[in-house]
């Protein structure tokens, strides 16, 4: 089967990479969708720019598109990517959503009107579980956004750990009910290497960008290195 995924450069969506190679898919495709809204209700938004260089360092070719981010409008957009991917002979659509259904079904009614098979892999996932498979899997992620209690400066540009899962843990026990894996929005990542990477990610300049309670890792320069 030839699949495109949905592709940020997050942990969720890297991880539907993994899950598509792993089910014997023809990964054809990584589809990238650029916000021009910083809220947009669909897309990640934090380093969408390394799409691009990432996908070069999965050696998997990308299509990208833009939207305004306008909440419903912006499905428009992603509506005609997939009809642009389908023309091009994908068959499936993995996307790496866990819990939130406002995004799921919206994926799910898209492909159905096109033809194409929606596939969530990680739906419903154990959020301890589903932190630490990726930790021992050896990806390497990084924390690019924050925008919950508990989560302050010093979090952006930390590489999520097994002591970090600890942290989030104690956090959400005594501190605010966070999901541990930041599908509420609590923190946005980036993936730098894992096992399915050809090339690792090497950040040259980044910056932290923070705002009253919240704030961004921006990265302003990476390029790809050997393993």
């Amino acid at each position: 089967m030839n699949s495109t995924i949905l592709s940020s450069g997050g942990k969720d969506s890297t991880m539907a990479i993994y899950s598509s190679i792993l089910n014997g898919d023809n990964v054809k495709y990584l589809f990238s969708m650029k916000s021009l809204n910083d809220e947009s209700y669909m897309f990640h938004v934090p380093n969408i720019d390394l799409s691009s260089l990432i996908a070069k360092a999965l050696d998997i070719p990308i299509l990208t598109a833009t939207t305004t981010g306008k909440k419903e409008e912006e499905l428009n957009d992603l509506e005609k990517g997939l009809i642009e991917l389908k023309n091009r002979g994908v068959d499936s659509v993995y996307s790496g959503a866990l819990f939130s259904t406002y995004q799921k079904t919206r994926i799910d009614r898209i492909c159905e009107k096109i033809g194409l098979k929606s596939i969530a892999p990680l739906w419903n996932i154990d959020p301890e579980e589903y932190m630490r498979n990726i930790i021992d899997l050896g990806f390497k992620v990084i924390i690019t956004g924050v925008s919950a209690e508990g989560l302050g400066r010093s979090w952006l540009g930390r590489e999520i750990t097994h002591d970090t899962v600890n942290e989030l843990i104690s956090i959400k026990k005594n501190v605010c009910d966070i999901n541990l894996c930041f599908e509420g929005g609590e923190a946005e990542t980036l993936v730098l290497d894992g096992p399915i990477f050809k090339k690792r990610i090497k950040i040259i300049e980044a910056e932290t960008i923070w705002k009253n309670d919240n704030g961004v890792y921006h990265v302003k320069k990476a390029i790809l290195e050997d393993k």
